[in-house]
C-alpha cells in the first residue's frame, strides 16, 4: 500500500510541476492534486527535497518503461515513439522535467538525482545499441540523448510551423543512429 501510495503522490508532483512550475510545487497542493487528505504527501515525503526525488525517480521509472522495445520496431522508432508522446499524450512528464531540470541549476542534490535518472534511460539505450552491435554504444547513446532533448525542446517552444511528425523523427534518429 505505501509503495502504491508513493506513486499516487509522485504522479501528482509531476502532474503539479507541469501545471503550476517549480513554486508551485508543495504538499499541499499535491495532496490536492492526488485527491488525499491534507498531510498524506508530508506524511509519506517529509521534505520538498523528497518529494522532488520521488517526481524525478517516477519520470525515470515511466521513461525506461517507455523505451521499452515495441515489437519489430528499430530503435530509431522506439525512440520517435517516445518523443511524439512526450509532446502530445505525455506532455506533462516533458513539462515536469524541464521544471525539475530549471530548478536543478540552483540545487546542486537535485542535478545529481536527475543525473542518476539520465543514467538509467542512457543505459536502456545503449544496451539496445549494443545488442544492435554498434561499435561505441555509449557514444552513441548520448548523442541520441542530446539529439532526442533538442527535439523535444524545440517542438515543445515553437512559435510557429508545424511540429515534426513521428515519421519524421523516426528519420532523423535513423540517420544519427546509423540505422533504417
Amino acid at each position: 500500500m505505501a509503495t502504491e501510495r508513493r506513486t499516487v503522490i509522485a504522479d501528482a508532483a509531476i502532474r503539479t510541476l507541469a501545471r503550476a512550475g517549480g513554486r508551485g510545487l508543495t504538499h499541499r497542493a499535491v495532496d490536492k492534486e492526488a485527491g488525499l487528505p491534507i498531510g498524506s504527501t508530508s506524511y509519506y515525503l517529509r521534505t520538498r527535497a523528497d518529494l522532488l526525488r520521488a517526481a524525478v525517480d517516477r519520470l525515470a521509472e515511466l521513461d525506461e518503461a517507455a523505451l521499452a522495445p515495441a515489437a519489430g520496431a528499430t530503435l530509431a522508432a522506439d525512440l520517435a515513439r517516445v518523443t511524439d508522446q512526450l509532446l502530445t499524450t505525455d506532455r506533462e512528464r516533458l513539462l515536469a522535467r524541464y521544471e525539475l531540470a530549471l530548478e536543478s541549476v540552483r540545487r546542486p542534490e537535485l542535478r545529481e538525482i536527475l543525473a542518476a535518472g539520465t543514467r538509467r534511460v542512457r543505459g536502456a539505450i545503449e544496451q539496445r545499441l549494443s545488442e544492435l552491435g554498434v561499435a561505441t554504444p555509449r557514444e552513441v547513446a548520448d548523442a541520441a540523448l542530446a539529439l532526442v532533448d533538442g527535439l523535444l525542446f524545440a517542438e515543445l517552444t515553437a512559435v510557429e510551423g508545424q511540429q515534426r511528425g513521428r515519421a519524421e523523427l523516426e528519420r532523423v534518429l535513423s540517420r544519427l543512429l546509423g540505422t533504417r
